[in-house]
């Protein structure tokens, strides 16, 4: 005749096995600190676009040539730099088993994308007319879009679960707004009559609406990328005509920019129960790589790694030529091409968003800590 074990007695067993046998002690303990983060959902411009550009026609802002991956595992995949860019190497630190998916793959879809999607477009920004220069790119607006229409109803098949439940296991990463100082406002895109500052609260009032929308889909934890300190590429320097010194009209800009989106972070979590903001800075942390390269392991921070075809050549200034020249020693180097940050650099900037805990780079926490929330 079999007999039914207690309850009790069968978690003390258990218990007493884990606390005596080390691998099962280990797993338990692997549980208890497991990361809440599942996956990435990535909305910006080109620092962050994992290849969606390759996959729109008539566009300028595309970079699935050689030299660009030349350090990447798969080559040349639409990253704006020579090998991983920073969406990736947070990935790793996170975590993420998979390399984050563009949204405009035609193989994104199903499982694909069961650790979050990228939609991030080069050339792209806040505003929705801001990226015209560089001809068809998607807007944050129709990023989020995207993500609404087409992914949700997708993800809720593949989790199994309404998106309500599942998005807060989610980290949101939003990294926009160069682009619409440098290819909108200062290239006379706006009304001359509009200031620098009516510009700037235009712009983070735009996306505050466009951050809250993403609340109101069930996104919970959030990190907001600064503007790069985008007066000192070597694109800004060439159009300016100066060598030495960083062009402070296009820093002072993006500085605006940065301290009203880190003012608003702490403003709209109030209008957001149960949310989580985190500022990443970037901004100071490639700005104190820049001031004192060589203290952080650099040891050119002034001109590309890559040759750059020029506007005269029919390039755009920015990108690298097709084919061109580079450097050997590419760690070494703060600038990949015209205005996008070597892996080196994106790594300092991933690390230090994931555990720093120096406010002026990562507030109120980093993501290490919002990851065990």
């Amino acid at each position: 005749m079999s007999q039914t074990i207690p309850q009790n007695l069968v978690f003390f067993s258990l218990s007493l096995l884990a606390f005596l046998h080390p691998c099962c002690s280990s797993i338990i303990d692997r549980e208890k600190h497991e990361p809440k983060i599942k996956g990435l959902f990535v909305f910006g411009s080109s620092l962050v676009d994992n290849g969606n550009n390759n996959f729109i026609k008539n566009t300028i802002a595309k970079v699935d040539y050689l030299p660009y991956g030349i350090d990447f595992p798969f080559g040349p995949s639409g990253r704006f730099t020579n090998g991983k860019n920073v969406i990736d190497l947070l990935g790793d630190k996170l975590g993420i088993p998979n390399y984050i998916p563009p949204f405009n793959d035609p193989s994104t879809s199903g499982r694909k994308i069961v650790y979050g999607v990228n939609y991030a477009s080069g050339g792209s920004g806040i505003l929705d007319d801001t990226g015209a220069f560089a001809g068809n790119v998607m807007s944050l607006n129709a990023q989020i879009r995207n993500f609404e229409a087409v992914t949700l109803p997708d993800l809720e098949v593949q989790l199994r679960s309404k998106s309500r439940v599942s998005l807060p296991q989610f980290l949101f990463v939003v990294g926009s707004g160069g682009n619409d100082y440098s290819l909108n406002y200062f290239m006379g895109m706006t009304s001359n009559n509009v200031s620098l500052e009516e510009f700037t609260a235009n712009l983070t009032t735009t996306l505050t609406h466009q951050v809250k929308r993403l609340y109101n889909l069930g996104a919970r934890k959030f990190a907001l990328m600064a503007i790069n300190p985008n007066g000192c590429s070597p694109m800004a320097k060439a159009r300016f005509s100066t060598r030495d010194h960083c062009v402070q009209v296009l820093n002072r800009a993006v500085h605006l920019f940065n301290v009203r989106l880190k003012t608003l972070l702490v403003s709209i979590r109030t209008q957001m129960p149960g949310s989580v903001l985190v500022f990443v800075n970037s901004y100071k942390v490639m700005r104190d790589i820049i001031r004192d390269p060589a203290s952080k392991g650099f040891s050119n921070a002034r001109s590309s790694c890559c040759e750059v075809a020029t506007i005269k050549e029919g390039g755009t200034g920015i990108l690298c030529k097709r084919g061109g020249s580079i450097c050997t020693n590419r760690s070494a180097h703060v600038f990949f091409d015209g205005l996008h940050p070597t892996e080196a650099v994106n790594l300092v900037i991933a690390t230090k968003a994931y555990a720093s805990n120096f406010k002026a780079e990562v507030y109120p926490m980093n993501l290490k800590q919002l990851s065990e929330i």
